[in-house]
């Protein structure tokens, strides 16, 4: 039975976008309302919802109003993809094992929400892709996948962030891939 996948950002969608033209994906969920994510879902003919933490009373009941509609839709795999809110311990509790993220950097090097431009005013000579298990810590979870992008002599941020995301396209479908979830035909 293939998985059903729900894929979380907050922002662009690229990688949702990549997901999405790969693997049956069953809704994407934004955080924002006026993500650009949430045209792309359009675009693709996926269900998209959207609603932000500030329309609710507390972290707890915007974690439930998401936790209906994964149990809503039986989804058994959350792709964290751009998602840019810290995972609460109601939603890990309930997914625990079933939540992954994708990290523009090679963890644990530059954790966080800036893990590019960190790694690029540090001056690396490298830094990669990482994909992981959501834990509770912030980009601390079991690495599932990881590869490395050189920084190469000419590299602007632009063109080193360019082919960070390059590297995202791939391994993304391939983390899937390797977790059981069914390519569409």
């Amino acid at each position: 039975m293939a998985k059903k996948i729900a894929v979380f950002a907050s922002g662009n969608g690229s990688n949702f976008q990549v997901i999405a033209e790969q693997f049956p994906v069953e809704f994407v969920f934004s955080d924002k309302r006026e993500a650009y994510v949430l045209e792309r879902a359009k675009n693709l003919d996926v269900k998209s919802y959207a609603f932000e933490l500030k329309e609710f009373d507390s972290k707890a009941a915007y974690e439930q109003a998401i936790l209906d509609l994964l149990t809503a839709h039986q989804i058994d795999l959350i792709c964290l993809a751009g998602y840019m809110k810290i995972v609460g311990p109601d939603l890990l509790a309930a997914y625990e094992g079933r939540i992954i993220n994708i990290h523009p950097a090679y963890l644990p090097e530059f954790p966080g929400a800036n893990g590019i431009k960190d790694a690029w005013e540090a001056g690396v000579d490298q830094s990669g892709v990482t994909i992981h298990w959501v834990d509770s810590g912030i980009d601390t979870g079991q690495i599932i996948k990881q590869v490395r992008v050189p920084r190469l002599a000419d590299d602007t941020i632009e063109s080193f962030e360019a082919r960070i995301h390059e590297q995202e396209y791939k391994l993304y479908p391939d983390v899937l891939e390797s977790l059981g979830a069914e390519r569409k035909k």
